[in-house]
């Protein structure tokens, strides 16, 4: 649409407006929201008829017991309804937008493939969390190696800006590759393991990119930048429409992933969407507020650390159940009230995020 439409502005000068990435990013909320809302029912159809149903854990809550033959795999109408609306709104002239097709169709396969193996193919193991790792690594380090010799002109670009100073900002130079191996990998199992009750990881996915939207637009802006004292990074605000396309996109499938879940995403959903957050954060140069925008996420997957270690040293358990959320669910707490609360946190999580941009 973008490079349909754009071009007739010398004819009729409302088409200007697709040059406005604001504009631009609108149309992509918009669309990708609309898509998946009229396409979920039929997903859900489809996906019941080819018996693609999630299998509940028996170790597990037994309030989950209930939740055995909702259909999974949601995270193939994500995907491909992001794609769709970054075709129609996204500018690919601008290399970053291709870096960020790359990393939610890589990390999505490699998702969908595990989904397969679990509910095709009846293997409660799936691919194993070595390949997972194996491949994320072999993934992220692809990106890595192109973002670099994307912005080979740009010295600054394996600069790593550290929150609350100003000047600091170590040049980590190929080192750089190793950190985003780090970022992307973290990121993406940080959301596979938050993505345990029904909205629990889609709601926090729509905060964390509305906030990376806000600050990849302002990144892209040099007299802003400048101003709020945060790395200035060319062309950078396009990828707020690959923001807008998930925003879109996570909120049309939380009208049905909302408790109780119609649909799950799965691990095709999961893990593209969390190592999309984690290429976000480092094309905008905000590698380090991950933490905090993502914080939620960070709080989960430490549960699960802590938990593991805890029995492997002491054989004693820190929770009732890792993670998290399975925590509270075994302590009484409806699971309703445990997704709003964690909304929550991902929400003021966020607003401290933002106001970092003054605190420099």
């Amino acid at each position: 649409m973008f490079y349909f439409l754009y071009p007739l502005s010398e004819y009729f000068s409302p088409f200007n407006l697709f040059r406005y990435i604001t504009f631009r990013t609108g149309g992509a909320i918009l669309t990708a929201f609309i898509l998946v809302f009229f396409l979920c029912p039929y997903t859900i159809k489809k996906l019941k008829s080819c018996s693609m149903n999630q299998t509940i854990r028996n170790d597990g809550p037994d309030r989950h017991v209930k939740k055995e033959g909702t259909p999974t795999m949601g995270g193939v109408l994500i995907l491909l309804t992001i794609l769709v609306t970054n075709l129609l709104w996204g500018n690919f002239s601008n290399s970053y937008t291709y870096i960020c097709l790359f990393t939610i169709l890589s990390f999505g396969v490699l998702g969908f493939y595990d989904d397969y193996l679990k509910v095709i193919k009846k293997d409660p193991k799936g691919l194993g969390g070595k390949y997972k790792i194996i491949f994320q690594i072999l993934f992220s380090v692809v990106i890595g190696i192109f973002l670099l010799f994307v912005t080979m002109g740009d010295s600054d670009f394996s600069k790593v800006q550290i929150p609350f100073t100003k000047g600091i900002a170590p040049n980590l130079g190929y080192f750089y590759i190793l950190f985003v191996i780090l970022v992307l990998v973290a990121s993406s199992n940080a959301v596979n393991l938050t993505d345990g009750l029904d909205g629990l990881a889609i709601g926090p996915i729509v905060i964390a990119f509305s906030t990376f939207a806000i600050l990849s637009y302002v990144s892209g802006r040099i007299n802003t930048a400048q101003y709020l004292n945060i790395f200035f990074v060319k062309q950078v605000g396009e990828i707020t429409v690959f923001c807008g396309s998930i925003i879109g996109a996570g909120l049309g499938f939380l009208w049905y992933n909302s408790y109780p879940a119609q649909i799950f995403m799965g691990d095709t959903g999961s893990l593209s969407l969390g190592a999309s957050l984690g290429t976000v954060a480092v094309l905008s140069k905000h590698e380090l507020l991950l933490p905090l925008i993502g914080g939620l996420f960070v709080i989960i997957t430490t549960s699960v650390v802590l938990q593991v270690a805890s029995f492997k040293l002491t054989r004693k358990r820190i929770f009732l159940m890792a993670p998290l959320h399975h925590h509270f669910e075994l302590k009484g707490w409806e699971e309703p009230k445990i997704i709003v609360r964690f909304w929550i946190i991902s929400i003021v999580l966020s607003i401290l995020a933002i106001m970092t941009l003054k605190i420099r």
